[in-house]
């Protein structure tokens, strides 16, 4: 691969409607380069992509170079009835035709040994052979089939049997075949399990051409990117970072503290120039009548102690409104739980006991206790009943024969994937006015709901915003016994790290449900591992 292969996007302006996506934004990639976007749901990162891939054309501005593009598409560009071989022979046509052209240039080479211009064809023939390593081609789709768990599907299989996560991997798997010299990848991460995110992380940091990215997997950003580009538009415009997501956090927890310096320095300043102007003139007072014979010197210096008053005053004044004017804004609060709990949560018994939980071919449990206070990790692949286990410490789980025991003065609260609210014609603002406490943050403050969806009936969200409402409720007024699952799905990186931060002084007992590998590597509480259809041991 060259290392001069570079593609550029250059004051890109785009925008959906009235909606700026996108206004004079720069971006350089180079070769052995593999940049992660992030930010706030929405803020353009698969925008970015398609502007970058060609598939979105910008209002302004221009993009160029990277060689021969590969953009991650949602479906495959093949009717059902195509077979799953049919995608790998495709991915692998230009890697077989690559190698019959070089073969059939080199016998005419043999004959015209003095053909400059065949000369010439072949060495760019051979250039993109190499660079597209077309003779390990073979190998690295079986490499490529088994890494992402695509080995044991059968290549005479129609692709309308597929799942949908089936088909999200073979697409996946023919755009690593056919490697591209830039790749541009969607999240990448969606139906892969652990070994095949692994997988997918050493083959991407291996890989010598150019990589961007989004994802909502911190543990593969931190992985596979050798930069970061926040696109956060409250940074004032898309900000790059060099390193992995580790570096990156440790760059943003700097700025965070920057900020809240400055902006702590500028309302002292604030402070000290509207006392300055509401009583400096009124405080000093030079009206002190003279002395004998001393009218004509005491007006001089009365006159000239006054415009130096005045001056000061109208200087203060010019400064205060500069700095009312252009001060930077308050940053906004991490995520927290709102107050402490009411209630005696010191007790020794459990807070939640469960015996005898039995749901067939998903989980088996004699006997679970949550104590107050406890933290615990449910782990397991799907299936393995980590959502019914929540239902049933929730006491909202029929049918299956268990009991349930929850203590005197417990509350439980409980954040489902899909939620759905009691009177879908209430508004975010009144859903969380009735949930939260006296202590409690005003919804808008805590970043999980644009303000222009604050005064929408819930029934009109979309699931990811009916999911950050509930968490903003229970973040609000906090139960003894928070069960989550899933918590950081739908929410954005930077309310994700708040998020954990948040839960690891969270009043009550935690139980979390989750497949995110960062929160499940950074767990210190007890962990218990589901497994389909077996018999599991409490912790």
């Amino acid at each position: 691969m060259s290392s001069t292969l570079t593609l550029r996007a250059d004051d890109l302006a785009f925008s959906y409607g009235d909606r700026v996506v996108f206004d004079g934004l720069d971006l350089v990639a180079s070769a052995g380069r593999r940049l992660g976007l992030v930010g706030e749901n929405g803020v353009g990162k698969t925008t970015l992509l398609r502007l970058l891939a060609g598939t979105e054309t910008p209002v302004a501005g221009t993009v160029s170079g990277g060689g021969d593009i590969g953009l991650l598409s949602q479906e495959l560009p093949f009717p059902s009835s195509a077979r799953v071989g049919d995608v790998v022979e495709d991915a692998l046509a230009e890697s077989r035709a690559a190698t019959t052209r070089l073969d059939r240039l080199a016998w005419r080479l043999a004959a015209t040994p003095g053909d400059e211009s065949l000369l010439a064809d072949y060495g760019r023939a051979l250039e993109w052979a190499q660079a597209h390593e077309v003779w390990d081609a073979d190998r690295r789709a079986g490499l490529v089939r088994d890494g992402l768990g695509l080995a044991g599907i059968d290549p005479g299989r129609e692709l309308g049997t597929l799942s949908g996560g089936q088909r999200s991997r073979l697409g996946l798997a023919a755009l690593l075949v056919r490697q591209p010299q830039t790749l541009l990848l969607d999240e990448p991460t969606n139906h892969l399990d652990d070994a095949a995110m692994e997988f997918l992380e050493q083959h991407l940091a291996a890989l010598p051409g150019i990589v961007v990215l989004s994802s909502h997997d911190r543990v593969f950003l931190d992985a596979v990117c050798t930069d970061i580009v926040d696109l956060d538009p409250a940074l004032g415009g898309p900000v790059r970072y060099g390193g992995g997501y580790t570096d990156y956090l440790g760059h943003k927890r700097a700025e965070r503290a920057r900020w809240e310096q400055r902006h702590g320095a500028e309302q002292e300043e604030l402070d000290r120039l509207r006392e300055s102007v509401a009583v400096t003139s009124r405080d000093i007072n030079h009206n002190r009548g003279p002395r004998d014979n001393a009218k004509m010197a005491y007006d001089f210096k009365a006159g000239r102690v006054q415009r130096q008053i005045s001056r000061r005053v109208r200087n203060a004044r010019l400064r205060l409104a500069e700095l009312e004017r252009d001060q930077v804004r308050k940053p906004r609060p991490p995520l927290r739980f709102a107050a402490a709990l009411t209630g005696d949560t010191g007790s020794a018994d459990p807070a939640i006991a469960v015996r005898d939980l039995d749901v067939p071919g998903r989980v088996h449990i004699g006997r679970l206790e949550i104590a107050a206070g406890a933290r615990l990790l449910l782990t397991g692949g799907n299936g393995a009943g980590k959502s019914s286990l929540l239902l049933a410490l929730a006491g909202r789980l029929p049918g299956t024969g268990h009991t349930v025991h929850i203590g005197p003065d417990v509350r439980v609260g409980m954040l489902e994937q899909d939620v759905a609210f009691a009177d879908p014609a209430l508004t975010p603002h009144a859903v969380y006015a009735a949930a939260a406490g006296e202590d409690a943050p005003g919804l808008s403050a805590l970043g999980l709901l644009p303000r222009r969806d604050l005064g929408r009936p819930v029934g009109a969200l979309s699931v990811g915003q009916r999911r950050r409402l509930a968490l903003a409720t229970l973040l609000a007024n906090p139960p003894q016994v928070l069960l989550l699952d899933e918590p950081t799905n739908h929410i954005s990186l930077t309310l994700a790290e708040e998020l954990t931060q948040a839960l690891d002084r969270a009043p009550g007992a935690v139980v979390i449900a989750t497949h995110d590998r960062w929160l499940r590597r950074r767990w210190t509480g007890e962990h218990l591992r589901l497994h389909e259809g077996s018999p599991v041991t409490a912790p």
